[in-house]
């Protein structure tokens, strides 16, 4: 087979056509586009290359490009129309109609809820772009190499202003390190520390447990509605505790001071390590702003946080601000190059920090949000009196609790109304104590702004019939 690979001039697009060697030309071009077709690969609506084009990379006579165009058009093949070209026909039940009807039947319209979503209509588009202009504009020359795993200077000197300013945080430019989120920031302490067992809270997300569990079983610590109890922490062999201080995920709590002075306290005696994950500390709605629990001790406590909440988790965008004695194993495991997270991404953060939009951007929404969750809260305590919520005073999501064993059952008639809700026991440690509690995660900040009346509504329906 003679492979020949067209270039589309008159619509910028490449087209690879395989021609049979030998015998007529007309025919090998016409049997190469039919399988083309068939197989999917040309799809309905296509435009073809111009006579000439074709005839030109294909190293064959103009008449005969015309002439095969114009059989496979009677054929019903191909279709032409004056001024628009020669385009592929529309051909029912063609294995790319096949595919999309396929995607079609998965994709069910829902009302979105599930947590940790924020609004994907929000993205500062605008602000992005004027940022990223800027910053490749400005950029130095160096900065389009290789990437340095400690992260662009520019994006590090930005967040340790702004952690400092808006988080309390203390640090400096050298002992932040770029990542790709907290999962990302997961994997490299795991890689770090390798003295297992990790303490995590009963309740988080199983995949970022499921990242501590590759070096051997969690140890689960209770939670009440003054967080982690740490003071359990002292019964245990764990060397590494992780916390969400500031708003417990996903039940929404504060850790209480004196909670929060004692897993300092056992890391200095033990050795150990407290790891902070504050995953949406800017979102915070009727209580004073919780400060983030590394300053009470930045040797002891590493601090993780990301744009995903705030932003969008599109970006992949994180950091960790690291205790002196573990920045270089960090870097060390991170890798001698940066492959995890777009420079140029890392410039227009900076930027967006630098110019205040960051902070206009979260304000914006810290707004939105507050008036998303007055909303459902309202309609909640309305229409489904009988239901209670926790979690409610920061963060993207409530927590409804329900009766005894109706979780599921709430679940089921969710998936069948459309709305897409997150179970509370997804997020319960296997080996969690204590009583479980039946209830739905509801992220309010997933739904669209357009749509968020008629979401709660159908939330509710499904709520008013829980006995």
């Amino acid at each position: 087979m003679v492979e020949n690979l067209v270039n589309r001039r008159s619509s910028a697009v490449d087209l690879h056509l395989d021609l049979a060697p030998g015998g007529s030309r007309k025919a090998a071009l016409s049997e190469a586009l039919r399988e083309a077709v068939t197989s999917g690969r040309l799809e309905s609506g296509f435009k073809l290359p111009s006579y000439r084009a074709l005839a030109e990379d294909l190293a064959i006579a103009r008449n005969t490009v015309a002439e095969t165009y114009a059989e496979l058009v009677s054929e019903g093949w191909l279709e032409a129309r004056q001024g628009s070209g020669t385009r592929v026909a529309h051909r029912p039940g063609s294995p790319r109609d096949k595919a999309r009807a396929v995607v079609r039947a998965e994709i069910r319209p829902q009302f979105e809820f599930r947590s940790g979503r924020p609004d994907p209509t929000t993205f500062p588009r605008s602000r992005w772009l004027s940022s990223a202009r800027r910053a490749i504009t400005a950029a130095p020359t160096h900065a389009f190499g290789p990437g340095d795993p400690h992260g662009r200077i520019e994006l590090r000197r930005a967040l340790a202003d702004y952690l400092s300013r808006t988080r309390g945080v203390v640090t400096d430019p050298r002992k932040i390190v770029v990542c790709a989120g907290f999962s990302h920031a997961a994997e490299i302490l795991a890689d770090v520390v390798a003295a297992p067992p990790f303490a995590v809270e009963s309740y988080g997300l199983p995949f970022h447990r499921a990242i501590y569990e590759k070096t051997g079983p969690t140890i689960a610590l209770p939670v009440d509605r003054n967080g982690c109890i740490t003071d359990e922490l002292v019964t245990t062999d764990a060397q590494v505790v992780i916390l969400t201080p500031s708003h417990q995920f996903p039940t929404g709590s504060s850790l209480h001071p004196r909670r929060r002075t004692t897993a300092v306290d056992w890391a200095r005696t033990t050795g150990g390590l407290v790891v902070e994950d504050d995953y949406d500390g800017e979102f915070r709605f009727d209580r004073t702003p919780v400060g983030a629990m590394q300053s009470l001790d930045p040797d002891r406590v590493m601090y993780v946080g990301s744009v995903s909440k705030s932003l969008s988790p599109a970006l992949r965008l994180g950091w960790m601000v690291v205790p002196e004695r573990l920045l270089d194993p960090v870097l060390e495991a991170k890798g001698v190059r940066e492959s995890t997270v777009g420079v140029i991404d890392q410039l227009t953060l900076a930027d967006l920090i630098d110019t205040g939009g960051y902070d206009r951007h979260v304000r914006a929404m810290r707004k939105r949000y507050r008036r998303r969750r007055a909303h459902l809260i309202h309609a909640l305590g309305e229409r489904v009196p009988h239901v209670a919520m926790m979690g409610i005073a920061a963060g993207l999501q409530v927590v409804v609790t329900l009766p005894p064993g109706t979780e599921s059952a709430v679940l089921r008639a969710a998936g069948d109304a459309g709305v897409a809700v997150d179970g509370l026991s997804r997020f319960r440690h296997p080996d969690a104590a204590g009583t479980k509690v039946d209830g739905i995660l509801v992220g309010y900040s997933a739904p669209t702004e357009h749509t968020f009346p008629a979401a709660v509504d159908a939330l509710v329906n499904v709520l008013v019939g829980v006995g």
